[in-house]
């Protein structure tokens, strides 16, 4: 298939540039396996779609406060989004500035802190950050929260926290895993006392999420590479619900890519490192059986990832469905839930 099989026509007034009051306020669209019918929910709904056998696969990532600003020496204003944490001191980062530091160069930051520029990693800039200060500290003294190109408005305090999860543990991502920012402590509450068992990886979620697809023949595509771990307990879980006829239920494109990264022995192993899985229709899916999940951008890898799941056709009608009746599109936007085709 091509890049151009993905495109859809989206209005700006359905991109949501702001979280609901509520986070399980979000409207979910459901996708019938059998007869391909599309219900419009609640995601209150979505624990009626449960049941006690399942296993619901979440991603405990935390977005950092990856984006900086600074000045260069020359006085040229520099614009910085980390793209990976690498110790305590340095990072790789994105920068923008009218023109390029180079390696040696000092980047002055706010409240009095600063960083050096050690050299350059293809498209990504080598940063180690001065002073007695951890990297954590200066982030949290400095840092902007994240949010994707598509929110065309500066972080605010609310976002804080409602650009994270309520089970955000492990810190390192520089976007959300947003099909997790439905759910709050009530909803998490709620699902456990139905039976519903949880399991987490974790998958740091980097910039390159956004990034597009720049070939038109999907062959050709470099997938970004995300650091990603599925632990013991997970895997352990898994094969228990595998076993008593449950579904594993991976909530967001960043759990599900978790768990087929450690899948592609043909079962689920524990594991972490990098991945760079890149899954378009035609993909054999190995653990997951249904997800929760955002809409995505057109074009884009994780529209893929979809389509495969679900099927083309399916998706691209789901889509069509979601526009008409004016859903809200990608991080703070809606949900919908959907099977894994046969």
């Amino acid at each position: 298939m091509k890049k151009s099989d993905f495109y859809y026509d989206l209005p700006d007034a359905l991109i949501a540039q702001q979280p609901l009051a509520e986070r399980s306020a979000s409207r979910l669209l459901c996708l019938d396996k059998d007869s391909d019918a599309i219900y419009d929910r609640q995601f209150v709904d979505f624990l009626d779609l449960l049941n006690a056998d399942d296993l619901l696969v979440l991603n405990n990532t935390k977005v950092i406060p990856a984006r900086l600003f600074g000045r260069k020496q020359s006085g040229g204003k520099v614009e910085i989004l980390i793209e990976r944490v690498l110790n305590d001191r340095e990072v790789l980062a994105h920068m923008r500035s009218s023109k390029s530091p180079k390696a040696g160069a000092l980047i002055d930051l706010d409240a009095g802190f600063q960083c050096e520029l050690l050299g350059r990693e293809e498209d990504l800039f080598h940063l180690r950050f001065n002073g007695e200060q951890s990297l954590a500290d200066i982030l949290d003294a400095i840092g902007h929260m994240p949010l994707p190109p598509y929110i065309e408005r500066a972080d605010d305090e609310n976002d804080q926290t409602r650009y994270q999860t309520v089970f955000a543990a492990q810190s390192g991502a520089v976007a959300a895993p947003t099909a997790g920012l439905h759910f709050d402590e009530v909803m998490m509450t709620r699902i456990k006392e139905k039976g519903v068992q949880i399991a987490f990886v974790t998958l740091h979620v980097a910039s390159g999420t956004f990034r597009p697809v720049k070939v038109d023949n999907l062959a050709e595509h470099i997938m970004h590479k995300e650091y990603f771990a599925v632990p013991d307990e997970t895997v352990l879980a898994v094969q228990q619900t595998k076993a008593r006829g449950g579904r594993v239920i991976a909530v967001g494109t960043t759990a599900m890519r978790s768990l087929e990264s450690a899948s592609q022995k043909g079962s689920l192993e524990a594991c972490q490192g990098d991945t760079n899985l890149f899954i378009t229709p035609g993909y054999v899916f190995k653990t997951v059986d249904a997800m929760l999940t955002n809409f995505h951008l057109p074009e884009s890898t994780l529209l893929m990832l979809v389509s495969a799941f679900s099927g083309y056709e399916r998706i691209k009608k789901v889509y069509q469905h979601a526009i008409a009746q004016q859903y809200r599109f990608f991080s703070y936007g809606d949900a919908m839930f959907i099977q894994r085709a046969d």
